[in-house]
């Protein structure tokens, strides 16, 4: 390793430290308490102090250790007032730059902390002007960064604070040459943060040339992983087009007992929340615009059953715990592994189970991909229920509730009127048809990539592709398991006035894909 000294810590050991005993001033500990963390995860607790006493540090930890509060938290703490851009943190996607921007935002809102997004997709002069405008925080990937610095047009730009976060990831995407080079249009007077989940030996002499001294702390993954054994992890490959859909045929075959439905933005969570009621299911958003009343006001209802699904971003429901919550759905898949086991991580807990179905699109199998090899986690591949199908759970339900049902005192005398004026036989499949005709299935016959069309996109992944429709690009093999889901029996967040980041939102045939029988449950969600 790049140091002889430093800290190796198991993560499975357990501890009992607060955030208050790492030091941490009242306004921080005022958000991490809203955010719902209570205890520090051991790579926070190892690096929290270090970072504190201005030391620069490699921190080896795997995704789903929280190192974004890690490093986030002390350099908040160590911010001084009015002295514009203190804080570089550099990512390797912009997805994940904007994921760390809304988390340091929602840490340091109490502060007035301001955040900006370098990256490509949105107006150099946007971000150029905000960064002018005295953002103290700027998460960047960089390629944008550099062509910045490199026309100077930031300005004077001398963060204090320098945060390579993935630095691994940014080595497998090409970018250690972009790194060296923005160093050197940084001041040598810094403090220069590493994060990585592996330290292979690109990375250790990277961290030799930028950092100086640095404490190393490394921390050991669990052997069994990061992801709850008690957690069924399904996906979906739809159509973009279908998403709506699928989420209400989601809920119509599985009869959630308790739902978190996870999106990337607060616009989305309010179209879904809004969509979802007005379909008749209990459902309220969550997302971090909304104030502390309003979000007490909505975990009460849901920790208390009036509502039943709850719509969120990650880091809204960071520090989540609610018991039986029997799904987690991805109505989107999350941009990084750390988010996804954060999000599936709700359900099967106190020793229950969980089902985290996540819907995902051809285009965004790369993505899944990174997940599943990230992570560890097992998802299998499911097709979504047809009409038919939820319809035949339907009628075999009813079939045992009439069975159970007590006879009205009226029934007889009713029932005799309809025999006198239409027949038996017609009078019984009318009263038949009213039942079943309450019990309707929303949207189309078929819902998701079926058929033929799902055998060829699982050929071209087995083959080396990446499954969007015939284009090529160095896949992940996989492959479908047959059948529908049957039941187990069992935040970007932010917002305000001083935030800057925006938000936007071979061939072998898989066995079963395209058809099988279903076998779930049907019932009609709570309050419907």
């Amino acid at each position: 390793m790049i140091s002889d000294h430093g800290h190796l810590v198991d993560d499975s050991l357990s501890f009992s430290m607060t955030f208050e005993h790492l030091g941490l001033k009242p306004n921080l500990l005022k958000s991490i308490s809203e955010m719902g963390f209570v205890n520090p995860s051991p790579v926070q607790e190892q690096a929290i102090p270090v970072i504190l006493s201005g030391k620069d540090i490699v921190a080896q930890a795997h995704t789903g250790t929280g190192k974004t509060a890690a490093f986030g938290l002390p350099c908040l703490q160590n911010m001084k007032k009015g002295e514009g851009a203190q804080l570089l943190v550099i990512t390797p996607t912009r997805e994940l730059a904007h994921q760390v921007s809304d988390e340091l935002f929602a840490f340091g809102k109490y502060d007035a902390v301001q955040t900006v997004v370098i990256s490509g997709g949105k107006s150099y002069s946007q971000q150029i002007g905000m960064v002018r405008n005295g953002a103290q925080v700027v998460v960047a990937t960089p390629g944008r960064l550099l062509d910045l610095l490199k026309t100077k047009k930031l300005g004077v730009f001398s963060p204090s604070m320098i945060v390579l976060d993935e630095a691994d990831e940014m080595l497998d995407m090409g970018f250690l040459d972009d790194i060296q080079e923005i160093f050197s249009f940084l001041p040598e007077s810094r403090q220069t943060l590493l994060f990585s989940a592996t330290i292979p030996a690109p990375i250790q002499s990277l961290a030799k040339n930028i950092l100086k001294t640095p404490e190393i702390v490394r921390i050991t993954k669990k052997e069994d992983g990061a992801i709850n054994k008690d957690i069924e992890e399904l996906y979906c490959v739809i159509d973009e087009h279908e998403r709506d859909d699928a989420l209400v045929r989601i809920m119509e075959s599985e009869e959630p007992k308790k739902a978190v439905v996870f999106c990337r933005t607060k616009s989305e969570v309010d179209r879904l929340s809004t969509m979802l009621m007005s379909r008749g299911y209990p459902a309220k958003g969550l997302h971090g615009d909304m104030e502390q009343r309003q979000r007490s006001s909505v975990m009460q209802s849901f920790q208390g059953g009036a509502v039943t699904i709850l719509v969120a971003t990650d880091v809204a429901a960071r520090g989540l715990d609610v018991r039986e919550v029997s799904h987690v759905i991805n109505f989107h898949i999350p941009f990084e592994p750390e988010s996804y086991i954060h999000r599936i991580g709700r359900t099967a807990r106190a020793g229950e189970k969980g089902r985290a179905i996540t819907l995902v699109t051809p285009r965004e199998w790369r993505d899944l991909r990174r997940i599943r090899q990230k992570s560890g986690s097992q998802m299998i591949h499911r097709p979504l229920p047809t009409m038919g199908d939820v319809q035949k759970e339907n009628a075999k339900r009813l079939m045992i509730e009439l069975q159970n049902q007590k006879i009205h005192e009226f029934s007889g005398v009713f029932f005799e009127e309809l025999v006198n004026t239409m027949g038996i036989e017609q009078a019984a499949q009318k009263l038949v048809s009213y039942i079943l005709q309450s019990n309707d299935v929303p949207g189309p016959q078929s819902i998701g990539i079926t058929g033929e069309r799902l055998n060829r996109f699982f050929f071209d992944i087995e083959n080396g592709g990446d499954g969007r429709e015939g284009k090529r690009s160095g896949g992940f093999h996989g492959r479908g398991s047959g059948g529908y889901f049957r039941r187990s029996g069992g935040k970007p967040s932010g917002g305000g006035s001083g935030r800057y980041s925006g938000e936007s939102g071979g061939g072998r045939k898989p066995s079963g894909s395209g058809g099988g029988k279903g076998g779930f449950r049907k019932g009609k969600p709570k309050g419907r």
